[in-house]
């Protein structure tokens, strides 16, 4: 370790030993949100390999959430769930250029998270919150939507997924940021190796998490860290120390330096010794893409399919919650939770009041965290696709009211959410109505949704009496929100972003042309 850098946490140990938060002090908070991350890629629920100790050693220490669940089966509408609270069809990260469409924010699109939108950085400023989102945005990317004009103090990462490398004529290499300007682009700048899979980016973003949390301990102010690293997402990648060095291949050397980064991030705050003051809490954006297999893909363990799907192999993630001093170590907690909750429960720990003028979907789990008697147990879970309500979770039982992995010409194209994984009747591919007799799974049971409950046994009965009615209410009381990824225009690529003056890094940004954006799945 060189002299400045040992002087610097020699500093902000000491600050550490003489000013300890007090008890009222809010926490600060770190959000850890993985890229396509399936749910069985951590040791802890059963990834043969067991190439992930720290987090392993996360879960140990803190709260395990088997029944955790994204907000969409893709990254924009969930990262733009996290942050409001609120389903993408409430918040406007949908689309309604098809029916039960997934859509998202490529380069093209001409929207963004909607000004009428409050994140959670804009709310925590009110108790002297600090924020910063290191890695993928993703809520679009002309200047109106980005980051610092959301809530966010700082940023560096990128607005969209690491696609490339482009020849910059019909189409551009995605920036990378710093704060409001550019700094370069990925495939330039910020190297990505496609053949190889080589790239120093996590290793660049957890610097970028170290460096705030070390600033953030000296001003002594609450922090919230957005730590969106996004190795995962195909083409995955990872440093040169971690390439080849796991049984899985090239997608599990991207795992094992999350898996180290997440590590380091802990350890500095023991070191700055703040550990007992910081929320801590780690998941995915949606299920692993299992299209992108083998080599670029994750597991999504027993459940079915995985990305871009309602089944559960698309929706539910690894989650993990680490407090030490707070959340009981060891525990395993099976409440049904949402990315969701994370907006509600980050607020409730910052002491803030929740937003009163909007629907929210997220709930409190802090009473589940700290062992309350409490129980959130009864709560449904929602599976929207697009614009279209697919199923829904009560308990232990699933209903699916619509059925959909992809088109048979998709498939015959080489798109298959479902490799390996046909159960007929259920992995349709048409879009295929049950919403007068849904399939009903129990999930305890069937976990992978292979065998549905006979409509004439009296389990089948009892279960949609009771499944019916919580539809029945969401779907009365839903005001849906202004669908903001219907439109495209290659005008509003990333041709010309902040800063790319500096850098020479302007490109010929070409006539306004836009258009409905085709969403195929």
């Amino acid at each position: 370790m060189s002299g400045p850098v040992l002087t610097f946490l020699c500093a902000l140990i000491c600050f550490s030993c003489a000013e300890k938060l007090g008890a009222a002090s809010p926490p600060n908070i770190i959000i850890m949100l993985m890229d396509d991350m399936g749910w069985g890629d951590l040791g802890v629920l059963g990834q043969p390999s067991k190439e992930t100790p720290n987090l392993d050693a996360m879960a140990a220490q803190g709260m395990l959430f088997p029944n955790f669940y994204t907000a969409n089966p893709l990254c924009s509408p969930s990262r733009a769930a996290l942050l409001t609270g609120r389903l993408p069809v409430r918040n406007g990260f949908y689309t309604t250029n098809g029916h039960a469409r997934n859509a998202y924010t490529p380069q093209e699109i001409v929207g963004g998270i909607s000004r009428d939108e409050i994140l959670l950085p804009q709310i925590l400023k009110k108790k002297g919150y600090i924020s910063k989102i290191v890695g993928k945005w993703h809520l679009g990317h002309r200047a109106q939507y980005l980051p610092l004009k959301n809530g966010f103090h700082q940023w560096f990462g990128a607005p969209n997924c690491h696609f490339g490398p482009y020849n910059n004529s019909g189409r551009p290499n995605v920036p990378v940021y710093n704060n409001s300007e550019m700094v370069g682009r990925y495939y330039e700048e910020f190297q990505i190796d496609r053949k190889t899979g080589e790239s120093n980016l996590t290793q660049i973003y957890l610097q970028e998490g170290l460096d705030f949390i070390n600033g953030q301990r000296l001003a002594q102010q609450p922090f919230f860290l957005y730590w969106a690293a996004d190795a995962t997402h195909a083409p995955v990648y990872a440093s040169r120390r971690f390439l080849g060095k796991s049984q899985r291949g090239r997608y599990g050397d991207a795992v094992m330096e999350l898996d180290y980064s997440v590590g380091q991030i802990l350890s500095r705050l023991r070191t700055l010794g703040i550990e007992n003051s910081t929320f801590v809490f780690f998941t995915s954006d949606n299920g692993a893409a299992l299209t992108s297999g083998p080599s670029e893909s994750g597991s999504n363990g027993p459940f079915l399919c995985g990305k871009e799907t309602t089944y559960e192999g698309g929706m539910r993630e690894p989650a993990i919650a680490w407090w030490p001093g707070h959340i009981t170590a060891g525990k395993v907690n099976f409440q049904l939770s949402s990315v969701m909750d994370l907006f509600t429960t980050s607020l409730s720990l910052a002491g803030i009041s929740p937003p009163d003028d909007r629907a929210l979907d997220g709930l409190d789990l802090t009473p589940v965290f700290l062992n309350s008697p409490h129980t959130l147990q009864n709560r449904p879970i929602f599976y929207y696709r697009g614009n279209e309500l697919m199923a829904v979770r009560l308990g232990q039982y699933k209903a699916h009211y619509w059925t959909w992995t992809n088109s048979l010409d998709e498939l015959k194209k080489g798109v298959n959410f479902c490799p390996g994984q046909e159960v007929p009747g259920v992995t349709t591919h048409e879009q295929k109505e049950h919403t007068m007799q849904p399939l009903i799974f129990h999930l305890g049971r069937d976990p992978g949704e292979k065998f549905p409950i006979s409509v004439l046994t009296e389990e089948y009965q009892d279960v949609l009496s009771r499944i019916s009615p919580v539809v029945d209410h969401h779907k009365k009381t839903l005001v849906a929100g202004i669908p903001q990824l219907n439109m495209c225009d290659v005008a509003v690529m990333n041709w010309a972003p902040a800063g790319c003056e500096k850098l020479g890094k302007c490109l010929k940004v070409p006539e306004s042309s836009p258009w409905k954006c085709e969403w195929p799945h």
